[in-house]
């Protein structure tokens, strides 16, 4: 059936055949234009820069802990840290649609059920997790751009 070309017994069967192998392959080719070492602008503090000894393991880390519990069972996303940031960025994307649908639908949802306080309190909860997803879903996205080979210069 469908599955990659590297004989992973847990790939996705709804995958077209090596669509991500070729994916990865156009990836490590391209040469890094930056430099090593280099974080840019809203990189994760607890991902060392990209190129530095290391790095791709603690990326591997952080976005294993942004993802459900249940991801860390799938050896492809171990060995393929490009898909696990795929997984991950979809996964905080999905959160922080659902903290600004939130917010535009609870005043009207809650208000004949809960006091007007605690409405106003749960919208604030939402505009924080809301601002927090889209700082997170960034840093995903930076580390993706890493893990494909994207290197930034330093800005003075």
């Amino acid at each position: 059936m469908y599955g990659n070309d590297s004989g992973d017994d847990d790939s996705p069967g709804w995958e077209p055949p090596s669509r991500f192998a070729r994916v990865l392959a156009e990836k490590q080719a391209a040469q890094p234009r930056g430099r090593a070492g280099v974080a840019p602008p809203g990189w994760p503090p607890a991902v060392r820069p990209p190129g530095v000894e290391g790095w791709e393991d603690t990326a591997v880390t952080w976005l294993f802990d942004l993802c459900p519990p249940g991801y860390r069972g799938h050896g492809v996303l171990r060995r393929q840290p490009l898909l696990l940031a795929r997984m991950a960025r979809q996964h905080v994307s999905a959160a922080l649609a659902a903290a600004r649908h939130g917010y535009g639908t609870a005043r009207e949802e809650l208000a004949p059920v809960v006091p007007a306080a605690v409405v106003e309190a749960l919208l604030r909860m939402y505009a924080f997790e809301g601002a927090r997803a889209a700082v997170t879903e960034r840093a995903v996205r930076l580390v993706e751009e890493a893990l494909g080979g994207e290197r930034w210069e330093p800005r003075l």
